[in-house]
């Protein structure tokens, strides 16, 4: 008798197939994993694992669960009821605004559920270690985190509530924390290798999180949100938001005198632009933004867009929006659509620019009157940046930081993060253990995430076929699916070589439903996307059996006992 634990009847299984793709869905992820039984949706970003799908969940931890323990990480599991305090401290009480569950007990006091555990890791190290001799150390943790996004969207991809292993490594010194970051960069890729994901490594910016080096793991898929650039000569590689430029400051001599101009009716660059018979490049747009309510004005070529992500990124955790019609009453000195730089000085304002608009440049820009430009403003000479930051929309093309060649851009699915914290949180709550030389020494940390349940919707993008899922090995929630056509016949057969190849230590499942014709059987097995399917049909009564590869849609005829061998080895 096979063992049971690896022999699933599907007349036992809770499934429900569909023919058609859910209304809402958009994503090749979503559309399949519901229509194969996966997933169900249980209420806005909030989905329910069925079976098979938490099969295939498991399979994911499991691989993640293998390679952190094998670089020493110990797995606990902290709660995801969490209290106020920790994160008033941090200060992402505040910093996550809007993203937090945020709920009160009967008593009145403020929880949340848990975005992420860099606070609670801290203070269980505070609690638990004291002395440099109990560090470095590596915990980690595979949990639902919640976070109330305002437009949940594809499936489990954009979720309320997701499933990821989040970790954390504690050391005393700098060099140690490089480590433990090689580490788990070292892990990361083992794990997406045996998951069978395509993926790209690239450089990244620390936002909220803080602290120094920062990677995305990135599975490339027209799906994703996350768009990064890739350099086809060298191996450069980085989120849109990490793409840096080098730009030599420029000869500012070589210019005229700052010189106004009567442009009237030219609020827009492309206006400005037609009106002087210049290329948008030679002028300078001056967005208006508010940090935290505080208006400050970016500077960038008039060809370019800013990319507010990439600012807000760059100036997190303080909050970043558009000024409006409003923020421009009782404010003489802000004339809207003819802002210049040169006229800001004195005003209290903070002029931040891209690299673009480097020291020596001139441009075409605002005079701060209405229906008035300048030319010849020249940077440096007639204004001065405070802070220079990348924070223009990258297209393709645009130079690689590296190398110089044109850069391509494609999209993907953010699956992992890497980060050297630092002292961050170790300051926050003074994380001290007794050094070496009997003085308290401040800890360094790292935290390092992987989207578990984002694994599962990134490997159904990039696996999926025109039937359906596609399964690698390593993650199907069976390695054999085992058709009966439909006599009792076949249906006698498919289930002896189910126990057979259940006995082989293989995970198999069988459909022996009754009632459920051929045809929607085989689609099935298509749209499951177990990676072996083995069909016992026409030639059963002669202990013949076909195999059929899922990726390739190779088939063979086989003996039973030729099936087992083949499959078993």
């Amino acid at each position: 008798m096979a063992n049971a634990a690896q022999v699933q009847r599907m007349s036992r299984l809770m499934i429900k197939t569909l023919r058609d793709d859910p209304a809402d869905a958009e994503t090749a992820s979503h559309k399949l994993l519901v229509r194969a039984g996966y997933v169900r949706r249980s209420s806005a970003g909030i989905w329910t694992w069925l079976p098979l799908g938490k099969k295939v969940l498991e399979n994911v931890s499991r691989v993640v669960r293998e390679e952190m323990d094998a670089i020493g990480g110990q797995e606990v599991l902290l709660p995801a009821l969490l209290p106020k305090e920790p994160y008033e401290t941090s200060g992402r009480w505040e910093e996550y605004g809007d993203l937090l569950f945020r709920l009160k007990d009967r008593k009145g006091a403020d929880y949340l559920l848990g975005p992420t555990h860099e606070e609670i890791f801290t203070l269980t190290v505070k609690d638990q270690c004291t002395s440099y001799k109990d560090l470095p150390v590596i915990l980690y943790q595979i949990q639902i985190k919640y976070r109330d996004e305002a437009r949940p969207r594809s499936g489990v991809l954009r979720g309320r509530e997701f499933h990821m292993k989040d970790s954390y490594s504690f050391d005393t010194t700098d060099e140690g924390l490089a480590q433990s970051y090689a580490l788990h960069r070292e892990a990361y890729e083992k794990i997406f290798q045996r998951l069978g994901l395509d993926y790209r490594i690239v450089s990244a910016v620390s936002g909220a999180m803080g602290g120094s080096a920062s990677e995305e793991f990135l599975a490339p898929a027209s799906a994703g949100e996350d768009t990064f650039v890739d350099c086809p000569s060298c191996d450069y590689a980085a989120n849109t938001e990490a793409v840096t430029v080098k730009v030599e400051p420029a000869d500012g001599s070589a210019h005229g005198p700052l010189e106004e101009l009567d442009t009237p009716d030219t609020p827009t660059i492309e206006s400005l632009a037609e009106f002087l018979g210049v290329p948008a490049s030679a002028t300078l747009k001056n967005l208006l933004v508010k940090v935290d309510g505080e208006i400050v004005a970016v500077g960038v070529p008039g060809n370019r867009e800013v990319d507010l992500g990439k600012l807000g990124e760059h100036l997190a955790p303080a909050t970043v929006e558009l000024v409006t019609a409003e923020d421009f009453v009782d404010r003489p000195d802000l004339v809207r659509g003819y802002v210049g730089p040169q006229g800001l000085a004195g005003k209290a304002f903070r002029y931040l620019a891209d690299p673009r608009v480097a020291p020596g440049t001139a441009w075409v820009t605002g005079a701060n009157k209405e229906g008035v430009h300048a030319k010849n403003v020249v940077c440096g000479r007639d204004f001065e940046v405070d802070e220079y930051l990348d924070v223009v929309v990258v297209e393709p093309g645009d130079p690689c930081p590296k190398c110089g060649t044109g850069l391509k851009i494609d999209r993907a699915i953010e699956i992992g993060h890497i980060f050297q914290l630092g002292r961050k949180y170790a300051d926050a709550f003074e994380l001290d253990v007794l050094g070496q030389n009997g003085k308290p020494a401040r800890v360094t940390m790292g935290s390092y995430g992987i989207g578990v349940s984002r694994a599962v919707a990134a490997l159904a993008e990039q696996t999926h076929d025109d039937k359906g899922l596609c399964w690698p090995r390593e993650i199907a929630p069976a390695d054999v699916h085992v058709v009966a056509a439909g006599k009792a016949k076949q249906t006698e057969l498919a289930l002896e070589i189910g126990d057979l190849l259940g006995d082989a230590g293989l995970r198999v499942l069988v459909d022996d439903r009754a009632g459920v014709s051929p045809g929607v059987k085989f689609t099935d097995a298509e749209l499951l996307g177990v990676p072996t399917i083995v069909v016992a049909g026409r030639r059963a009564g002669e202990g013949v059996v076909e195999v059929k590869d899922r990726r390739t849609g190779e088939r063979e005829e086989l003996t039973v006992e030729e099936a087992v061998a083949r499959l078993s080895a």
